[in-house]
């Protein structure tokens, strides 16, 4: 249930962020309604992306990295054969 409730919360959070920005710069502009519309669109587009990677990293632990990345290896040396 909790997890529920907070992909509900990510999902009107991103909506509430992305109308409020649209209505200021709408007001600010002079450009009604175009602005809300758009981050509108784009408010509700981060709500799916955070409700995907929440939904994607079910199950793991908090800290949990996949394997097979190289975030833990060391950038390769470069070589000078001048």
């Amino acid at each position: 249930m909790g997890s529920g409730f907070r992909i509900g919360v990510d999902v009107a959070a991103a909506l509430a962020v992305g109308l409020g920005i649209g209505y200021l710069l709408d007001v600010w502009l002079g450009t009604k309604p175009w602005l809300l519309v758009v981050f509108f669109f784009l408010g509700a587009g981060a709500g799916i992306l955070n409700v995907y990677r929440a939904v994607m990293g079910m199950g793991y632990q908090v800290g949990f990295r996949k394997s097979g990345g190289n975030h833990d290896k060391a950038p390769p040396e470069r070589r000078d054969d001048g």
